[in-house]
């Protein structure tokens, strides 16, 4: 096992982008992670395959077809990572997605922008459940939800609020974004926490705190992001 690695500096010149109309659409993220073994401290570089990919204008940014190409064990020699991770498909929760998005790669091609960096929990290096866990990444971004769309959002015993900003294939790749609306009947989360689903009254807008953003994903591998105090405009 590789015991350190140093990622692509793909954050260099990354420009503001604005993608729109992404509610259910799908893409994918590839994980390129780095850092040292021995300390535990590992990082993901995240590349993201929004508005690419699609030449006839399917919405679909991570065809089944390319994403199968991916081979993680390749990119990990070829990138000489720690490791590497395919996540996706997903489908967006979101209605429009403005993101810092740096350097494009071809991933034997699938193409894919950087648009953030992530700490790697020790469940995920593990292959362990993060599920109603929290994970801190760092990006610089704004995430939009429009008045009169759904909101998905897990309630924590702490009293804070996550919004859902992408739904998952891996778990269920049967999942739909219709089934969203009764996912509070799928799902059995720990002891304080509760799904729930709203029709927002005004925008609602996910940010950063200066970079810095908290998430957590369901069991489903469903995502969500922190919302509330810095990370939004208000909380739902």
């Amino acid at each position: 096992m590789k015991l350190s690695a140093k990622l692509p500096p793909d954050d260099a010149n990354a420009t503001l982008t604005h993608f729109d109309e992404t509610r259910g659409e799908r893409y994918a993220e590839i994980f390129l992670i780095g850092g040292h073994a021995i300390t535990g401290h590992l990082v993901a570089g995240i590349y993201n395959t929004v508005g690419l990919n699609s030449p006839t204008g399917t919405g679909d940014s991570c065809p089944q077809a390319l994403l199968d190409r991916v081979d993680v064990a390749a990119l990990k020699e070829q990138y000489e990572l720690i490791s590497a991770f395919k996540n996706g498909p997903r489908l967006w929760c979101l209605d429009w997605v403005e993101v810092l998005a740096g350097a494009e790669r071809d991933f034997n091609g699938l193409k894919a922008r950087w648009v953030m960096w992530l700490d790697v929990p020790k469940e995920m290096r593990k292959h362990q459940d993060v599920a109603y866990k929290q994970i801190s990444g760092k990006r610089d971004t704004q995430l939009g939800i429009r008045k009169g769309s759904p909101a998905f959002i897990l309630d924590d015993p702490q009293g804070d609020s996550w919004v859902m900003k992408s739904a998952g294939l891996i778990v269920d790749p049967h999942q739909t974004y219709g089934s969203l609306k009764d996912l509070g009947s799928r799902l059995q989360p720990p002891s304080g926490w509760a799904f729930r689903t709203v029709a927002l009254e005004e925008d609602l807008v996910l940010t950063s705190d200066d970079g810095a953003v908290k998430i957590t994903q369901d069991e489903l591998g469903n995502t969500y992001d922190r919302v509330g105090g810095p990370y939004s405009n208000y909380t739902p």
